[in-house]
C-alpha cells in the first residue's frame, strides 16, 4: 500500500509539472525606440519577466526581444505568429482590436506610459499646422496607421473641420524616429517636420533651427495613455500564469523607474547606446509630463472614438476595460 501511495504521489507530481510546463517556456516581445518603452527596457535588462515567471511556478522562461520602428510592423508580426506580444502606440492597436473583435481577439495586456508626442519643424514659416504647405514633409513611424498619424489627424480635424481630418496625410512620410531626427536636424532632406516620441523631440528642440508646433497633450487638453503592450486572447488563455507574470514584471519596472529616475536614465543610456548624456535623459524623465503606468487612463477611448467616427474602424470601445484584458486593472 505504501508503495502504491508513493507511486501515486509521483504521478501527481509529474502531472502537476506537466500542467505548469503547458504554458510557454519561451516568448518573444517587441518594443520600439525611445523612453516611452522604458518599462520594457528595464524588464529586459533586469530579467523581470523571467523572475516573475519563476515565482509563478513556471520554471525557466526565456524571453526574446525584438525592436520595430512602428505599430503596423508590430501588428503584422503578431498576426504572423513570429512574436507573442507587441508594443506600440494606441492607434495601431485599436485598429487591430476592432478588426479582430469577436474572432481571435487581440486586446491590450498593459499600458506603458503617459508621455506627449510632439510635432517639431525646421520650417520657420510654420507656426501652426495650418501653415504647412505641399512642399513640406512630416516624418512619422507609419503613414495613416501610427499613433503619430492619428494625433496629426485629430489636430487637423480641429484646425480644418472633421471632414478634412486627413488633409495633411499626403505630406506625411514613414520614417523611424532616429532617422527622422537625423533628417530634421540635418536640414538637407525633404523632411521639414517630425512627430516625435521622447527623447527625440527634446533632442530636436536643442537645435536653434527647430521649434515646436504642438504636443499631443495640448491637442487633447490633458494627459493620455500613449503606448501599450498587446497580444491575442489565445496567448492569455493558454498562458494565464505567464500573462500575469508579465504584468507583474511591468509593474515592478514602473516602480523601479519612479523610485530612482537617475538610475533609470543611466540604464536607458547604457542599453540604448544613446548619444545623449544621463543628465539629458534625466531631465526628460523629471518632466511633469512624463509618467509611466500599467493601468491605462480612462480617456484612452478617445482614440477608438475618433477612428470609429472617421470610418477607419467598425467598432468603438465603451470603456478602457473593453480594450484590455483585466490584468492591468488588478
Amino acid at each position: 500500500m505504501k508503495k502504491i501511495t508513493v507511486f501515486a504521489a509521483g504521478v501527481l507530481l509529474a502531472l502537476s509539472i506537466g500542467v505548469a510546463r503547458a504554458e510557454k517556456s519561451e516568448i518573444t516581445i517587441s518594443k520600439q525606440y525611445g523612453i516611452h518603452y522604458l518599462p520594457l527596457i528595464v524588464a529586459e535588462d533586469l530579467k523581470l519577466i523571467e523572475k516573475h515567471a519563476k515565482a509563478a511556478g513556471l520554471g525557466e522562461v526565456k524571453t526574446n526581444w525584438a525592436t520595430f520602428s512602428g505599430g503596423s510592423t508590430a501588428n503584422d508580426a503578431l498576426l504572423s505568429g513570429s512574436v507573442d506580444l507587441v508594443s506600440g502606440g494606441v492607434a495601431p492597436f485599436v485598429r487591430l482590436w476592432a478588426k479582430t473583435k469577436g474572432e481571435k481577439e487581440v486586446k491590450a495586456l498593459a499600458a506603458l506610459d503617459q508621455i506627449p508626442i510632439t510635432l517639431n519643424t525646421n520650417n520657420p514659416k510654420v507656426k501652426t499646422i495650418a501653415d504647412f504647405s505641399d512642399s513640406d514633409r512630416i516624418a512619422l513611424p507609419a503613414v495613416k496607421v501610427s499613433i503619430q498619424s492619428l494625433i496629426l489627424q485629430i489636430a487637423a480635424s480641429k484646425a480644418f473641420g472633421k471632414e478634412n481630418y486627413d488633409k495633411l496625410d499626403k505630406i506625411t512620410v514613414s520614417l523611424s524616429h532616429p532617422d527622422a531626427l537625423t533628417a530634421l536636424i540635418g536640414g538637407k532632406s525633404e523632411i521639414t517636420a517630425h512627430i516625435a516620441n521622447e527623447p527625440f523631440s527634446t533632442i530636436e528642440l536643442t537645435n536653434s533651427s527647430i521649434h515646436r508646433v504642438f504636443n499631443s497633450f495640448e491637442v487633447f487638453g490633458g494627459q493620455h495613455t500613449t503606448d501599450i503592450v498587446w497580444t491575442t486572447d489565445t496567448f492569455v488563455s493558454e498562458n494565464p500564469k505567464l500573462a500575469k507574470a508579465i504584468v507583474a514584471a511591468l509593474n515592478e519596472a514602473v516602480d523601479w523607474i519612479l523610485a530612482d529616475k537617475k538610475r533609470a536614465a543611466e540604464l536607458y543610456v547604457r542599453t540604448s547606446k544613446s548619444k545623449e548624456s544621463v543628465e539629458q535623459i534625466l531631465t526628460i524623465l523629471n518632466s511633469p509630463d512624463v509618467n509611466y503606468a500599467v493601468k491605462p487612463l480612462d480617456n484612452i477611448t478617445i482614440f477608438s472614438d475618433f477612428l470609429f467616427e472617421t470610418g477607419a474602424v467598425k467598432h468603438k470601445a465603451t470603456s478602457a476595460r473593453e480594450l484590455f484584458f483585466g490584468l492591468a486593472f488588478e
